[in-house]
C-alpha cells in the first residue's frame, strides 16, 4: 500500500509537470502561428463569450466596467483628428428610412467598407452566437451575397441565427484599430424565404470581452433596420467610435421569418506601421490615373482629356443613344485613329451592359489614360500594341442603368438596381438566338432551309419594330457589323471568372450543360490567358464569391455549363460576325468603393493588355485576285473547324487558332477555290497566309458579256432559236 501511495504520487507530479510543460509549449506554438491566424485562433480558445452569457432582459450588459485609462477602453474619435466633424443633434438620432428603405444620408460618409463585400474581411473574421446550419454561417453574411437556387444549399444567402431571440449577434474582428462609422444591412437573399431583422443594435470591443453599446442622450441606439430582403439600409453612428470589434445585436426581425443579416461595416483602419501583416497586404499603385467613380458628364470629360493629351492616337465618336438620349461614347487607340488600315486587326472592350456593373466602366476608363501614358512614355510594349492594333473602348453601354446606381452610391444600390435599361430589358441577354436556327438545320440535314456554320442571318421577326429589342442592343449590332472586329471582351461584375460560349445548351430539357463550340480549344485558351494573369483569379486560396468555385477550372467557365442562357452577346458574335467574344467578370463586388479602384487595377491591368494581344495570335492575311485586288467576302475554312470566317472589305481576315498546323481553304464567288498549309507558332505574332485565286471560265465569260453590252445566252435558248430561223427560211 505505501509503495503503491508513493507510485501514485509521483505519477501525480509527473502529470502535473507535463501540464506545465504543455502549457510553456502552447505558448511557443502561439507565437509561431503566422500572425494572420495567431490572433484568431487564440482568440477562439480562450477569447469566446459563450451564447449563456449575454445576459437576459434588465441584467447589467457588461461582464466587467472599464476603467479610463485602461488598455480596452473604447474611445469615441476626437475631433481634432478629424477636422470638420462635428455631430449635429439630428446626428445623434438614428438615421430613419425612407419608404425605399434607404436611408438619406446628409453627407456622405468618410469611412470606407472594411470589405465584407469584396471578401477583404475573410471568413476568420466573422463570428456569430449561433448559426441555423453551416450554410447560413457568419461567413454568409456578406452585402449582396448570393443564394444557390437551391432552399438548402450550402451557399446560403445571409447569416440567420439558429434561435430568434434578442441575444443573438454577428461579429466583426477588424484585426487592428477601427474607427467605425456605420453599418448598411440586408436581409437574406433567397427565392424561397422573406427574412430579415427590422431594428438592432451596435456594440464595440478591444478584447471581445467588454463589449461598449453606441449611445445617445436617452440611451443604448437602436437602429432601424429593414424592411424588404434586398435593399441595403444604411445607418451611421452617432460618433465614430475605435475599437477592434464591432458587433451586431438583432433586437427585432419580420414577424414571419428569422434573424437572417447580411451586412458591411464603414470604417477606418488606423494606422499600425509595427504591424507587417497589415502593411504586407496593403495595395498600392504607382499608376498616376484618375481613381475615382466618373458620372456620365465625368466620364464624357475624361475621353476629352485623354483625346487632348494623345490627339494623334485617339479618336471619340458614339455608336448611338440610350433610350433616354444619352450617347454611347467610344474611344479609338490607334496609330492611324479613324480608318481601318488593311491587315491590321480590330479588338473592342465594352462595359456597363448591366448599368450596375460599375467596375468594369471605370477599367476601362483607366484603361484608355494608361495607354495614353504609356505610349508617351515610349513603353515599347504598348507603342507596339497601339501601332499594330486597332483599339475601341466603350465604357458605358447602358448609361441609363448606371446613372440610377450612381445615384444610390457604391453600397447602397444593392445587387441589381440599375441592372436593366431605361426600358427593362437586359442588354447582355437581348441579341437575337442564332444558336437554335443553326442547330435545328445541323439535326434536320434534309431541311430545306440550310444554315451557314457562320455570318448567320438575323430573323426578320428581329428586325421589327414590334420586337423587344433595346435601342441599345440595336447600337451595338450596327457597330459590330460596321468593323470588322476580330476579338472582345465585355467586362461585367459579380464574380470573378472569365465565360466563354456557348452561352446556350444545345439540349431542350437542360439548365446546365457543357455546349462547346467548333472553336472551344482557341476560346479555353483565351479565357485561360485573362484569368492566369489576373491577380486573384486563380489562387486557389480565395474565397469563391457567392456560390460557385471556378478554381476547377483555373478561374475560366464555359457559359453553358455555368447557367443557360439565348441571346449573349457572346454566342451573337461568334455566329453573325467574325469576332470572337468572352465576358469576363473582374470583381465580386460589382460597385466597389472608390477606394478599391486602385487595388482593382492592379488586378486586372495586366490581363487587360494580355487580353488585347491575344488578337495577334493565328493566322492572317489577303485574298486578292490575279491583279492584287482584294476580294470580300471570301470564305476561310479551316479543315477540321466547322465553323468559317469571311475577309473583310478590302480582303483582309484574321482567323484565332492556337499553335499548330493547319489546313486552311478559300472560296468566294465567281473564283476558283485554293488551299495551303499555314502553320502557327508558339511566339505571339499571327502567321501570314494569303491566298491570290482566279475568276472561273464563266465568270470570265460573263464578265466580257457584260463589257461589251451582252448577256450570255443558255445553249438550250440559242439552239430553240436557231431552230426557228431554220423552219422559217424552209417556208
Amino acid at each position: 500500500m505505501i509503495a503503491l501511495g508513493k507510485e501514485s504520487s509521483c505519477l501525480s507530479q509527473l502529470c502535473l509537470a507535463l501540464c506545465a510543460f504543455g502549457l510553456l509549449l502552447l505558448g511557443d506554438l502561439s507565437r509561431a502561428v503566422p500572425m494572420d491566424d495567431q490572433d484568431y485562433y487564440l482568440q477562439e480558445i480562450s477569447n469566446r463569450d459563450h451564447y449563456y452569457s449575454f445576459p437576459y432582459p434588465g441584467e447589467e450588459y457588461f461582464p466587467f466596467t472599464e476603467q479610463p485609462g485602461e488598455e480596452g477602453t473604447i474611445r469615441a474619435a476626437q475631433p481634432e483628428e478629424h477636422p470638420g466633424f462635428k455631430p449635429s443633434k439630428k446626428q445623434l438620432k438614428p438615421k430613419k428610412s425612407s419608404k425605399k428603405g434607404k436611408s438619406i444620408l446628409e453627407t456622405p460618409p468618410d469611412c470606407p467598407p472594411l470589405g465584407l463585400e469584396t471578401l477583404k474581411i475573410t471568413d476568420f473574421q466573422l463570428h456569430a452566437s449561433t448559426a441555423k446550419r453551416y450554410g447560413l454561417g457568419a461567413h454568409r453574411g456578406r452585402l449582396n451575397i448570393q443564394a444557390g437556387v437551391n432552399e438548402n444549399d450550402f451557399y446560403d444567402g445571409a447569416w440567420c441565427a439558429g434561435r430568434n431571440d434578442p441575444f443573438q449577434w454577428i461579429e466583426v474582428d477588424a484585426r487592428r484599430l477601427t474607427k467605425f462609422t456605420g453599418v448598411i444591412t440586408q436581409g437574406r437573399n433567397s427565392l424561397w424565404s422573406s427574412n430579415w431583422v427590422t431594428s438592432y443594435r451596435v456594440l464595440v470591443s478591444n478584447d471581445s470581452h467588454a463589449w461598449t453599446a453606441v449611445k445617445n442622450e436617452s440611451g443604448d441606439v437602436i437602429f432601424e433596420g429593414n424592411s424588404e430582403k434586398e435593399i441595403p439600409v444604411l445607418n451611421m453612428l452617432p460618433v465614430p467610435l475605435v475599437a477592434r470589434y464591432i458587433r451586431i445585436n438583432p433586437r427585432s426581425w419580420y414577424e414571419e421569418g428569422s434573424i437572417c443579416m447580411r451586412l458591411e461595416i464603414l470604417g477606418c483602419p488606423l494606422p499600425d506601421p509595427n504591424n507587417y501583416y497589415h502593411r504586407r497586404n496593403e495595395m498600392t499603385t504607382t499608376d498616376n490615373l484618375d481613381f475615382k467613380h466618373h458620372n456620365y458628364k465625368e466620364m464624357r470629360q475624361l475621353m476629352k482629356t485623354v483625346n487632348k493629351m494623345c490627339p494623334n492616337i485617339t479618336r471619340i465618336y458614339n455608336i448611338g443613344k440610350s433610350h433616354q438620349g444619352l450617347k454611347l461614347y467610344a474611344v479609338e487607340i490607334s496609330d492611324n485613329p479613324g480608318e481601318h488600315e488593311v491587315g491590321e486587326p480590330e479588338f473592342r472592350y465594352i462595359a456597363g451592359a448591366h448599368g450596375n456593373e460599375v467596375l468594369g466602366r471605370e477599367l476601362i476608363l483607366l484603361l484608355m489614360q494608361f495607354l495614353c501614358q504609356e505610349y508617351l512614355a515610349g513603353n515599347p510594349r504598348i507603342v507596339h500594341l497601339i501601332e499594330d492594333t486597332r483599339i475601341h473602348l466603350l465604357p458605358s453601354v447602358n448609361p441609363d442603368g448606371y446613372d440610377k446606381a450612381y445615384k444610390a452610391g457604391s453600397e447602397l444600390g444593392g445587387w441589381s438596381l440599375g441592372r436593366w435599361t431605361q426600358d427593362g430589358i437586359d442588354i447582355n441577354n437581348n441579341f437575337p438566338d442564332l444558336n437554335s436556327l443553326l442547330w435545328e438545320s445541323e439535326d434536320q440535314k434534309k431541311s430545306k432551309r440550310k444554315v451557314p456554320n457562320h455570318h448567320i442571318p438575323i430573323p426578320d421577326w428581329y428586325l421589327s419594330e414590334n420586337a423587344t429589342v433595346a435601342v441599345e442592343t440595336r447600337a451595338i449590332i450596327a457597330w459590330m457589323e460596321k468593323i470588322p472586329f476580330v476579338l472582345g471582351g465585355n467586362l461585367q461584375g459579380g464574380e470573378l471568372v472569365v465565360a466563354y460560349p456557348y452561352d446556350m445548351v444545345r439540349s431542350l430539357w437542360k439548365t446546365q450543360d457543357y455546349t462547346p463550340t467548333p472553336d472551344d480549344h482557341v476560346f479555353r485558351w483565351l479565357a485561360y490567358s485573362y484569368a492566369s494573369t489576373h491577380r486573384l483569379m486563380t489562387d486557389a486560396r480565395r474565397r469563391a464569391c457567392h456560390t460557385e468555385d471556378f478554381q476547377k477550372e483555373d478561374g475560366t467557365v464555359n457559359g453553358a455549363s455555368w447557367h443557360t442562357v439565348a441571346g449573349s452577346i457572346n454566342d451573337f458574335s461568334y455566329l453573325h460576325t467574325n469576332c470572337f467574344e468572352l465576358s469576363i467578370y473582374v470583381g465580386c463586388d460589382k460597385y466597389p468603393h472608390e477606394s478599391e479602384l486602385p487595388e482593382e487595377w492592379e488586378n486586372n491591368r495586366e490581363s487587360l493588355i494580355v487580353f488585347m494581344e491575344q488578337v495577334h495570335r493565328g493566322i492572317k492575311g489577303i485574298v486578292k485576285d490575279v491583279h492584287g485586288r482584294g476580294i470580300p467576302n471570301a470564305i476561310i475554312s479551316v479543315e477540321g473547324v466547322n465553323h468559317d470566317i469571311r475577309t473583310g472589305a478590302d480582303g483582309d481576315y484574321w482567323r484565332l487558332l492556337n499553335p499548330g498546323e493547319y489546313v486552311v481553304s478559300v472560296k468566294a464567288e465567281g473564283y476558283t477555290g485554293a488551299t495551303k498549309t499555314c502553320e502557327v507558332g508558339y511566339d505571339m505574332g499571327a502567321t501570314q497566309c494569303d491566298f491570290t485565286i482566279s475568276k472561273t471560265n464563266l465568270a470570265r465569260i460573263k464578265e466580257i458579256m457584260r463589257k461589251f453590252g451582252k448577256q450570255p445566252v443558255s445553249l438550250s435558248l440559242r439552239r430553240l432559236r436557231q431552230r426557228a430561223r431554220q423552219w422559217r427560211q424552209r417556208r
